[in-house]
């Protein structure tokens, strides 16, 4: 559908220049609405059955017509080189963007392809996991932690508003990162409304440059993450404990086939969504 849009625009387009730059192709026009004007009230009366009436007020519609476009036919050619000149800056960027661009993406946030570790994918069809029992809320309000992310108290960290198959994903994330590394993983935020993700971007680029409904966290197919060290969250990158953390987190949820934000031009470690097809819709 997308594909007969730009064709059809495409076409359109051409159809502008050809009028604007052709005086040939100005007459070709005028001629055409002219034949159809007396042709016209011809076919309709044949084939409707209409009153003499009816057709000398079609033909009387079509002059009209053809008496506008010859106006605006005039109005063009006195002033073609002014409105090709137009057309030129008006044509070049919407055409520019479906020639060129490869999709809509925010500015920071493009990444490689996600390589699936099949052996690990193939945990995926085993068992369902369930989500840990919810962390005492004390636990993200401390100063620490406030600090670094204000909003986080207001988060939501409501499992069944995730997509049913990228929480078992990220819940296979945090029993690979437990068993495996040793790693306790908690869930800072996962589903985000449109409302909250519009004033957390509204606090600037260094929280978040996505408006709503630009965020996999809209669709539940987002999660931020951080690590539970002796009783405390821990968030902040500059911890040498919590980074190595990250990586290991981030090369696991590859694994699976997620997308972590450490890759990102605007890294944000604790990141990561499920790109799953369709799933924005």
């Amino acid at each position: 559908m997308f594909g007969l849009l730009v064709f059809l625009y495409f076409l359109l387009a051409c159809l502008v220049v050809w009028i604007v730059l052709f005086p040939e192709a100005r007459k070709y026009v005028v001629n055409l609405l002219r034949v159809l004007r007396e042709v016209l009230p011809q076919l309709l009366s044949g084939y409707c059955c209409f009153s003499n009436h009816a057709c000398s007020g079609i033909a009387r519609f079509f002059k009209k017509i053809a008496a506008t476009f010859g106006g605006a036919v005039r109005w063009i050619s006195k002033y073609r080189w002014g409105v090709a000149l137009g057309l030129v800056f008006v044509l070049t960027p919407p055409l520019g963007i479906l020639l060129f661009s490869s999709g809509v993406h925010l500015d920071g946030f493009s990444d490689g392809p996600v390589r699936v570790d099949p052996q690990i994918a193939s945990l995926l069809h085993g068992e369902q996991l369930v989500p840990p029992a919810p962390l005492p809320p004390e636990l993200f309000v401390t100063a620490e932690l406030l600090q670094v992310r204000p909003s986080l108290q207001s988060a939501s960290r409501n499992w069944q508003l995730l997509d049913a198959d990228f929480s078992q994903r990220l819940l296979l994330v945090f029993k690979i990162m437990r068993e495996k590394y040793g790693y306790e993983v908690a869930i800072l935020e996962g589903y985000r409304s449109p409302e909250r993700q519009n004033l957390l971007s509204s606090m600037g680029n260094h929280v978040t440059n996505a408006r709503a409904f630009q965020s996999y966290h809209q669709y539940g197919l987002a999660a931020d993450c951080a690590f539970l060290l002796n009783g405390k969250l821990i968030l902040s990158e500059k911890d040498p404990w919590a980074m190595q953390a990250y990586m290991r987190y981030g090369e696991v949820a590859e694994s699976l086939g997620l997308t972590w934000g450490g890759r990102w031009k605007l890294m944000d470690f604790g990141h990561i969504e499920w790109r799953k097809p369709g799933g924005l819709k």
